[in-house]
């Protein structure tokens, strides 16, 4: 897959574009990273009450 990216995009590019596509691959792993995440909160049944124990430290 890498390879195959790396020879879609061997060209020429202004730094907009490359900031452009940096942004857009970013907000993708953002995005699934978010899915992830309420995915492992919903089976484990996280609630906020348990995230303000996990940050303060209490067990």
């Amino acid at each position: 897959m890498q390879v195959s990216l790396l020879r879609l995009f061997n060209r020429p590019m202004s730094e907009e574009q490359t900031l452009i596509l940096k942004d857009l691959l970013v907000d993708h792993y953002s995005r699934l990273l978010d899915d992830e995440l309420d995915k492992v909160v919903a089976e484990r049944g996280y609630t906020q009450k348990d995230f303000n124990d996990m940050l303060n430290g209490d067990d």
